[in-house]
């Protein structure tokens, strides 16, 4: 992935924030994915009252380019509107992870700064699709 590709991302992931629906929590996410043939696809967190019905930036994104018909992806960008960046969590890794176990994650700042991740770094040992062939 080049600089224009990683610097569309991050807009985009940016940008994406502004669409958030969070009343509860106040922290607004916005995630971008790139798949495999260039094009980026966006998502915002959205909370619900009942908390664990809440669906993170990331897992909206995928979501919707999955129902698109797409399924490999190359990088991830996830950008809030905090002070400071912050990291998908863990079942958005475990998410992720499913449609690009080499995804690139960028994890971007408040000024569009951003730290490069491996998937394998925050997801070591996924368990993935082979796992369930070798039960």
């Amino acid at each position: 992935m080049d600089a224009q590709a990683q610097a569309a991302l991050v807009t985009a992931a940016m940008s994406a924030v502004g669409r958030a629906y969070a009343p509860y929590s106040g922290v607004h996410v916005g995630a971008a994915l790139l798949d495999d043939a260039g094009r980026i696809h966006t998502g915002s967190n959205v909370e619900s009252a009942s908390y664990g019905l809440t669906v993170c930036a990331e897992r909206t994104a995928l979501v919707s380019a999955v129902a698109q018909g797409v399924r490999r992806f190359v990088a991830v960008a996830v950008a809030s509107d905090r002070k400071q960046a912050l990291m998908p969590c863990g079942a958005c890794r475990q998410f992720l992870s499913e449609f690009g176990p080499a995804m690139r994650v960028l994890v971007v700042g408040p000024k569009g700064e951003y730290t490069e991740y491996g998937m394998d770094h925050l997801l070591p040992s996924a368990f993935c699709p082979d796992d369930l062939t070798n039960v």
